[in-house]
Formats: structure tokens, sequence, C-alpha cells
């Protein structure tokens, strides 16, 4: 109201001075100056917690914890945690989101202590602790990391001595389990040791973490190199690194490998951390790194071998981004698979062609290569979205088995266990 009248005030004194009846010591260039702090004023401000705020046409200006954050009138009034607007034992909202108005504005805004208040034109009152709005705003979001991670080369891996864990702690203890995670979801990759060598065994070990994601390879696949199945996997050739799935729509999360025997040489697993890799070419080449997140690319996976008939495809980018901190959260990266490209206009694919020329350099520098033995009893756990795996060529018989794991129900054990994921 009073924003009003001073308009009201600046416009009648603006007709006034062009009439000559204001005199020269009112100039209206100082008259701007006044006004401009009478604006100021206008907003309402609190700095007992040093915060400001300012009520703007569509959106409320929020400055504290050294953080400007801004936030539409309709999101205020849709994450209200009253009771009537969310139930706070489910954690889901009960407010209508489609019954707020779009044109809402609050009436007043008061702060006590570190809570902010707002009352809406109905009456209703909706209250913000300021820490929980920078936590869950725009502009704190994109300053946090969604899952802190280390970034490897063969050398850093190597030199941070990460530990195994015993597979009947692992199975006895909490505190393992969390020591496994933790490691798993800083590394991407992580050992279990002394574990009998059984499909059985290793089917258990796998349920202590996730629900195992049945995919048309089964529940638990086990496999030698008797070409069984219409893949390089069950031969003896050496295998590039690459990520597993990516002809899923959603590529699987986690893969459990478990050697059970081999009676002959070679056969060693490549690893590859694919984050650090593509760090490498966001710092050299960051135009690189955006088109390589930005162009859909289709992966396809076509089976007719036996009893097996199969045509999977996944369409996305080979680098995933979470677009409000840019920070990559998957890598889909199979040259065995990947399908025709025909997603984006010639001179896009050239561009596409430079860029992923740029990654792979990195990801075959002999640097980045960990090159580890599976044995019976050492299972190994791989983040299948983020580091890449391969092996070299082998001899005689060699039998493994394996899963995949939801990612979700991996993530979920590691948050119930206090960790960040």
């Amino acid at each position: 109201m009073w924003c009003h009248k001073l308009l009201h005030l600046q416009s009648s004194l603006q007709k006034l001075m062009k009439r000559g009846y204001i005199g020269q010591a009112l100039h209206l260039s100082n008259f701007k100056s006044l006004f401009s702090l009478s604006i100021h004023w206008c907003h309402t401000a609190s700095k007992c917690v040093n915060c400001t705020w300012h009520q703007h046409e569509d959106h409320l200006e929020i400055q504290y914890a050294s953080i400007v954050m801004r936030f539409d009138y309709v999101w205020l009034r849709d994450h209200c945690r009253s009771a009537s607007c969310y139930n706070s034992k489910t954690h889901q909202r009960s407010l209508d989101t489609a019954s707020v108005d779009l044109c809402i504005k609050p009436k007043t805004i008061r702060l006590d202590e570190t809570t902010l208040f707002f009352t809406w034109p109905d009456g209703h009152v909706t209250r913000y602790d300021l820490d929980w709005l920078v936590k869950n705003s725009y502009e704190g979001q994109k300053q946090k990391v969604i899952q802190p991670r280390i970034l490897w080369n063969a050398k850093l891996y190597q030199q941070a001595q990460v530990p195994s864990v015993d597979f009947q702690n692992f199975l006895k203890t909490n505190d393992e389990l969390k020591k496994f995670l933790q490691n798993f979801l800083l590394y991407g990759i992580a050992f279990v040791e002394n574990v009998p060598p059984t499909r059985e065994h290793t089917e258990k070990l796998a349920e202590r973490i996730s629900l195992i994601r049945e995919t048309i390879y089964g529940r638990m696949w086990y496999f030698t190199s008797d070409f069984s199945r219409g893949d390089t996997a069950y031969t003896k050739l050496a295998l590039d690194r690459h990520t597993d799935t990516t002809y899923f729509q959603e590529p699987c999360g986690i893969q459990v490998f478990h050697c059970l025997k081999h009676e002959g040489t070679g056969g060693k697993t490549l690893l590859v951390d694919g984050f650090y890799a593509a760090q490498q070419v966001l710092q050299k080449a960051p135009e690189e790194f955006e088109l390589l997140s930005k162009v859909p690319l289709k992966h396809e996976y076509i089976e007719n071998v036996g009893e097996c008939h199969n045509h999977m495809i996944g369409v996305g980018p080979v680098l995933n981004i979470y677009p409000w901190n840019k920070e990559l959260y998957l890598i889909r990266y199979n040259n065995y698979d990947r399908a025709v490209i025909n997603t984006v206009p010639y001179d896009v694919v050239h561009r596409w062609y430079i860029a992923h020329r740029t990654l792979t350099t990195e990801l075959r520098k002999p640097e980045n290569e960990l090159w580890v033995k599976l044995k019976p009893g050492k299972v190994l756990f791989i983040d299948n979205w983020r580091v890449l795996h391969g092996r070299e060529s082998f001899t005689g018989y060699r039998q493994l088995c394996g899963c995949y794991l939801t990612r979700d129900d991996v993530l979920n054990t590691a948050r119930l266990l206090g960790l960040r994921a």
C-alpha cells in the first residue's frame, strides 16, 4: 500500500515541477534518490539474524547465510509443512497443488528468530525455518554435490589402499556393511573377501545390500565361454572397457562379479573410473564434455540364440548430468552396443565423433587402467553408472557368476545406515 502511495506522490511531484510550483531547491534527481530510499524502506527487512528479504511482484528474495535465494510465491504456498498441507507421518503432500492460485501473494511476512511466517489471502499461515529454505532453494542446491566421490586413476586408487571387507563380518555387522558401502560410494568399486565360491553364497552376499534386479539374463547369471548367449562376454576374447546394459532405458546400477573357477591363464579384469576420465575432458575441452552430455544416442541389443530372443533399445547421452549443479551421475559408454547414430544432423555428428575420441583417449590411457585378478572367494562390486570394466583374453575353463542390483535399493541401504547417497 505504501509503495502505491509513494508512486502516486512521485507522479504528483513531477507534474508540479513541470508547472513550476516547486522551486529549484528540489531537483528531480535528488527526489529520485530520496524515492529509492523510500522503496528500500518499503520492503520488509529484518537483520536480527543477518537476514533480509524483499518482496517483488512475482517472487520473494531472501539474503541469508551468505546466499541470495529467490522463491516463487506459488512454490512457497505449495511447500507449506502445516498439518493441513503435509502429512508428517507419511512425509507426503496433502495440499492439492492445482488448487493454489497461480497469482497468489502473501498478505504479510514476518520473522521470529529464525522462522519466516507467511500469511496468505485466505488467512492460512505457512512457516519456514531459514536453514530449511537454504537447503531446499535452487541456489542452495546449485552449490551442493548430490553424491560425494573420490575420482581415481590406477596410482591414486592403489595409494588409497582401500580395504576389502570379510564375508562373515559383512553379513553379521552393520558397521562392516557401512564401511563397505562408504568405500563403494566414494570409489565406485569395492571388494568382499573369503566368500565361499558358490552361486548360493554370492547371492546371499548380494541380498545383504539390495534386491537383485532380474533382467533378460536372469536373476543370478552364471556363465562360461560357451557362447550360450549372443554376447561377446560369453567368449574367451578380450573385452574393451565399457558399461553394461546401455541398451536398457535405465542401465543396471550395480554389477556383482565372482570368479568361481579358472583353470588357465589371462582373464584379468580391467577397471576404469569413467568419471575421472570425464573430468579430464571437462578440464581440457569443456565444449566437448557439454556435447557428450547433450547428444542422445541409441544403444541396441539383438539376440537370437537358442531360446533367447531379445531386442532391447536404450536412449541417452554418453554423459548424464544433473541440470541444476552440472554434476555427472551416469556414463553410458559401450562401443559394442551403440546403435546407428541417427538422432542428430551430420554437422553435430562429426563434432560428437571428435568429443567421443577425446573421451576414449582418456579412458584408454594406461595410467587410468586398474587391473585386478578375480579369483574364487573375492567378489567385486562395480558401480555400472560410473566405472567401466573389461577383461583380457584368457585360456582354459573359466566360470563366473554374478548379478545386477537395483540402484535405488543400494542407495536406500546406504542412507538408512547414515551415509550420504
